[in-house]
């Protein structure tokens, strides 16, 4: 039972890193707020790691009459099925909780296809829709623009991404506003957001009744949000992007259509406060001590299934 208990031992590790990570606040830890992008990564690993060993802990306890590595036996598990034998111990049960594990596996693959297909169809008939009834602008270079009252700023992702504004927006927000709400709809679109969220989006999907992946997944964008926040501070600093958000929070209606990324989603008053407290430098050391945690996170349950 050796490799089903550092499947265990994985799982809870996933657990702690995730209390971690929600430790402090609303629905992030203080430092992730300081270092989004790291805080994205180390989250990311959680979800990975976690994955692996939700199909890796049953499969290792089912293929424990081998006394391989989860990798091994399953390999030995195939030629043993085709040649007609099977090992001494092996019975139903251990088949059934090899097939649990593969099971896991097909699900979340499944919901991941399902996750990414579903963006994609959306994506391509808002395109469609674009092509109908959207225009260009000088106001807004590089966006289409749709002619509709309610505010709207949103990246719609894909290989040829499109920043798109509303006309509520143009009169809403003023030149340096507009230009930092254009600049942190292409930080989504070039740092591809969109994928990001896509195995939290999955996860919500293959278990919708779990607090926990909806509560990461909440996480998730919000960090998301305030890494393309940081990448519009750099080039328009903080009080326009600030102000922005504060227009969209007064405006009230806000439409972001499936499939795409909006600038005033998240909650906006954390990203408000964020933008205009004084900024914490980074801690270097904090970043790479949370990479290597994440790293080994991660290594555990792979190299369990490589070997």
């Amino acid at each position: 039972m050796t490799y089903a208990s550092s499947f265990a031992i994985a799982v809870l590790a996933c657990y702690v890193a995730a209390r971690v990570l929600t430790g402090t606040g609303r629905l992030g830890a203080a430092w992730t707020w300081h270092s989004p992008r790291v805080a994205i990564i180390c989250w990311q690993a959680v979800g990975l790691a976690l994955g692996l060993s939700a199909i890796g802990l049953p499969i290792s306890i089912g293929l424990a009459p081998y006394g391989q590595s989860t990798g091994s036996a399953l390999r030995s598990l195939v030629g043993d099925l085709f040649g007609g034998t099977l090992p001494r111990g092996m019975g139903v049960t251990h088949l059934g909780l090899v097939g649990v594990g593969l099971g896991v596996a097909v699900v979340l693959l499944w919901s991941t296809a399902r996750s990414l297909l579903s963006a994609l169809r959306a994506q391509r008939r808002h395109r469609d829709l674009l092509t109908l009834v959207a225009r260009d602008d000088p106001a807004a270079p590089g966006a289409l623009v749709l002619d509709h009252p309610s505010a709207a700023a949103y990246c719609l992702p894909g290989v040829r991404p499109q920043v798109v504004v509303s006309a509520g927006t143009l009169s809403l927000l003023d030149r340096p506003q507009l230009a930092a709400v254009l600049s942190h709809e292409r930080a989504h679109a070039d740092e591809r957001h969109d994928l990001v969220l896509l195995p939290f989006t999955a996860l919500c999907r293959a278990l919708p009744g779990v607090r926990w992946v909806r509560t990461a997944h909440e996480a998730v964008a919000l960090l998301v949000e305030m890494r393309a926040d940081d990448k519009a501070r750099r080039l328009h600093a903080d009080a326009p992007l600030a102000a922005a958000l504060l227009r969209f929070a007064s405006a009230g209606s806000r439409v972001t259509p499936t499939g795409a990324l909006g600038a005033a989603d998240g909650e906006l008053d954390a990203r408000v406060a964020r933008l205009l407290a004084v900024a914490e430098r980074p801690n270097r050391l904090r970043s790479v001590a949370a990479l290597s945690l994440a790293t080994a996170l991660v290594s555990l349950p792979v190299s369990l299934f490589l070997r």
